[in-house]
């Protein structure tokens, strides 16, 4: 059972994983390094818990203690009990959603380790808008993605806003890193997969031609917001596809391209 412990001191040094939650580069330097992510909500936290990340410590407000007591009772890091006003002061912002969760990081696999048991794959280049890597996620889980792999300048799936705007669907799709870019790609293809670049240039394939659902194994390339993907990633891809855009649009933002490729890929595949 956890320990519930009443603080009222901002400064107190148990509070340190809470710290400024909103200085964007402090947290994305910090927690990484210290192996600790942040987990904001009461759904989020328990998707975290269910998904077998370890809890450091939890912050609640008073009226969230009784709503979390089945976790209080469940876990043995500690609880810290405090004032809203308290809770803004350390975090930065105001905890709308009353409970917070420090989390201690997985080992991430190796890519190559991922690739072995996954069918659909989705592959990001340079994303590093939290909202849109948390976008991405949730669709990759909604829609039957196995795995992500991310280049080495990808924003952290596991940063506070990627994992809110998920609802803890970055708990649920496995991910991992490539060391090198775009030369890592060449372990995706080594694993028996075709390349499929998502660009809306003209001479990229329509994905409904392309039929990527009728392939053994697939990875879609995803670039970031505005730039796509870049010339190198383009080059190192098998097909360029592209989805129809109609009434003069010519694309769509990542994350909902995503979930239409997502679709187009998993639709009618055999274990569906």
């Amino acid at each position: 059972m956890a320990e519930l412990i009443t603080i009222d001191d901002p400064d107190d040094p148990r509070l340190r994983d809470y710290i400024g939650l909103t200085d964007v580069e402090l947290r994305r330097r910090r927690e990484p390094a210290e192996g600790l992510f942040i987990a904001e909500g009461e759904k989020v936290i328990r998707r975290a818990r269910q998904a077998g990340y370890e809890m450091r410590s939890m912050l609640l407000s008073a009226k969230w203690v009784d709503v979390m007591r089945d976790v209080i009772d469940e876990v043995p890091a500690p609880v810290y009990a405090v004032q809203p006003d308290l809770a803004e002061r350390v975090t930065g912002y105001h905890v709308h959603r009353g409970a917070l969760a420090s989390m201690q990081r997985k080992p991430l696999p190796d890519a190559t380790e991922l690739l072995a048991g996954a069918r659909r794959v989705v592959i990001m280049e340079s994303v590093n808008d939290h909202t849109n890597i948390g976008a991405i996620f949730r669709s990759a889980a909604a829609l039957g993605m196995d795995a992500v792999l991310l280049s080495p300048d990808c924003a952290d799936p596991l940063y506070r806003r990627s994992v809110k705007v998920s609802m803890g669907a970055v708990f649920s799709v496995p991910y991992a890193r490539l060391d090198t870019w775009p030369r890592g790609l060449e372990v995706v293809r080594e694993a028996g997969f075709k390349l499929l670049a998502l660009t809306p240039a003209e001479k990229a394939t329509s994905i409904d031609e392309a039929a990527p659902h009728r392939l053994e194994r697939v990875a879609l390339m995803l670039g970031a917001e505005g730039e796509g993907l870049t010339t190198q990633a383009l080059r190192a891809a098998d097909e360029w596809v592209r989805i129809p855009m109609a009434h003069g649009v010519d694309s769509l933002n990542v994350g909902a391209a995503a979930a239409v490729a997502f679709y187009a890929v998993a639709t009618g595949r055999p274990d569906s």
